[in-house]
């Protein structure tokens, strides 16, 4: 199955990956912007049909889709080598970064190092969220049946707070449905007809991997056996070694079970973490939580990426006979690891029956349903995201079933709101490259905020 037709060398493909992951901020929506715009634009080692192909499955497992989907591809770059490098690498920068923000944080917690590195950065990843919905939306949405979806997505979450899951069971199900009355309507987005075939209509690397025949039973108990015991084998070690109470077991168990229910990226699980760790675990307070998520949306990687802060903070108290920064380090990288270990196991499991089935026109039909609800979900992260950069405070008001996220107007922070327009107007209309604006931001908020403090003294 890992057999390689791909022209794209692996040295190669190993340092756009490092490019991509140094580049993957503003959560699900920038990262996977920053891949469509490398992968399927510039370096076009991948078709639009095949990208949304997979990155439909991505939405539907558990966990980090961007991670997933970087894994996706490189699978069908290079194999098992891809994606391992590939969904390695995605969050190696954000794993690295947030693990020594996290030893500055307790050792440097009333400095203002950190909040003012963060003040222009944050603003700036919110003109790379918006340019995610809009490249995205322009792709993915071909007719009035995809907006209607979008649309229909983006009311459901936002203003119902109905389950990610259940918007992608409707869509799924809207689109098998619609796709047996008039199949013209649900096409796979961006797929090319034999009437309408793009200028460059040469096969494109990532495309070349075509899985004929069903894979096998062996194989699949192969590496469903393998990733299981790399997931759960480090944790029954610690278990037998230390106990079930100590708090390293405590993480692992607590994360992995996390794990399997991060259905819609991060944002829909942030409130059950927060939850257990600051009012069950008691392993930081609510607004250590929200110093955590600073940093995770501020650093490349997932934002999921915040539970390496939690299990640092949860480590770092309660030592046990480790010195407390080495605990914290441990707490670290086995909350990290319980995090992303199924990752791996959803792609390298999953992905040769998705891709075998590509061809099948009842989930091509469904898989186009998921397509344009992701859009309007992407369009629901973009706004609570915006929201929480542009003002202080935003209010969460329920009126029956109806949700509504209320900003206070005395909040409005209006150096976040200048950088965030000056960032956009530097990407979308004068196409900086994402490192000069993140850098050109970053420097002028560090600026903004030294400079407000000082004459506020």
């Amino acid at each position: 199955m890992d057999a390689r037709n791909s022209d794209v060398s692996f040295g190669e493909a190993v340092r756009v990956w490092w490019r991509v992951a140094l580049l993957s901020f503003g959560g699900p929506a920038g990262q996977i912007a920053v891949m469509h715009r490398i992968l399927v634009d510039e370096k076009k080692w991948i078709s639009e049909e095949r990208f949304l192909h997979a990155l439909n499955y991505c939405m539907l497992l558990p966990g980090p889709e961007a991670q997933q989907l970087a894994t996706y591809v490189g699978w069908l770059l290079h194999g098992t080598r891809g994606g391992l490098v590939a969904g390695t690498l995605f969050i190696l920068p954000g794993a690295v970064a947030i693990l020594l923000l996290s030893m500055i944080y307790v050792t440097w917690a009333h400095t203002s190092f950190i909040p003012a590195l963060f003040f222009g950065l944050k603003a700036a990843v919110l003109a790379v969220v918006i340019e995610a919905v809009l490249r995205i939306g322009r792709r993915a949405l071909k007719n009035r049946v995809h907006y209607g979806l979008a649309i229909a997505s983006f009311a459901a979450i936002f203003f119902f707070a109905v389950p990610f899951p259940w918007i992608i069971v409707a869509a799924a199900a809207i689109g098998w449905l619609g796709g047996r009355a008039r199949p013209e309507l649900f096409t796979t987005a961006g797929h090319k007809s034999s009437e309408s075939k793009q200028v460059d209509d040469q096969p494109r690397p990532a495309d070349r991997r075509v899985v004929d025949s069903r894979p096998s039973l062996l194989r699949t108990m192969r590496v469903a056996a393998t990733w299981l015991t790399l997931w759960l084998g480090p944790q029954a070690i610690l278990w037998s070694l230390l106990g079930r109470e100590h708090v390293f077991v405590v993480l692992g168990r607590f994360f992995s079970e996390t794990a399997m229910v991060t259905f819609g990226g991060a944002y829909s699980v942030l409130t059950f973490i927060a939850q257990r760790a600051v009012e069950t675990y008691g392993w930081l307070t609510a607004g250590e939580m929200l110093d955590g998520l600073g940093m995770a949306e501020t650093t490349p990687g997932p934002l999921i990426m915040v539970v390496q802060f939690v299990g640092f903070l949860a480590a770092y108290r309660s030592p046990g006979g480790m010195s407390p920064l080495a605990a914290g380090v441990c707490g670290s990288l086995i909350t990290t690891w319980v995090t992303f270990a199924p990752c791996f196991l959803w792609i390298f499991l999953g992905a040769p029956y998705i891709e075998y089935l590509r061809k099948n026109q009842s989930l091509s039909h469904a898989l186009s349903g998921i397509t344009a609800a992701v859009v309007g979900v992407i369009l629901n992260l973009s706004i609570w995201f915006g929201l929480h950069v542009v003002f202080a405070k935003v209010d969460e008001r329920h009126f029956g079933p109806l949700r509504l996220y209320v900003s206070q107007g005395s909040t409005l922070n209006v150096a976040a709101a200048a950088i965030a327009l000056l960032a956009a107007y530097l990407l979308l209309y004068r196409k900086w490259s994402v490192f000069a604006v993140l850098g050109l931001c970053t420097a002028l908020g560090a600026g903004w905020y030294w400079g407000s403090a000082a004459l506020a003294q």
